[in-house]
């Protein structure tokens, strides 16, 4: 694998929780809290991929997915997955701010990795 995915989640100990799993599975990751940090992030380091949080301080997930979709050109699609404890109800919204996919917290590895899979090895 190798590939650079950026976490987008506010609470330490889930992003923390995140970050060991997808480094046990080879991944590079990159971290941050808020929306904001977020977008500094992805303009400074180009993912190969993003797990967004939809709910978050400062600037939310979607407002963020929205921003970063104007960063970037068509071409270089980076994809975008939103994450959310929330479930299925905010997947119109998701895929409208330009997410590629939506899944539920809690991340249990085994839902993850196909949709890391298809996203990263498209």
């Amino acid at each position: 694998m190798g590939e650079t995915i950026l976490i987008v989640e506010d609470y330490d100990d889930t992003r923390c929780l995140m970050k060991f799993m997808l480094e046990t599975y080879g991944f590079r990751v990159l971290e941050a809290a808020d929306g904001t940090e977020a977008i500094d992030r992805f303009r400074q380091q180009k993912p190969d991929l993003v797990l967004m949080d939809i709910s978050l301080p400062v600037v939310d997930g979607l407002t963020a997915t929205k921003q970063i979709r104007q960063l970037s050109s068509p071409a270089d699609k980076i994809p975008i997955i939103a994450v959310t404890a929330y479930g299925d109800i905010y997947q119109d919204k998701a895929l409208e701010a330009g997410c590629d996919a939506l899944i539920s917290k809690p991340l249990d590895f085994d839902k993850l990795e196909p949709v890391l899979n298809q996203y990263l090895n498209s």
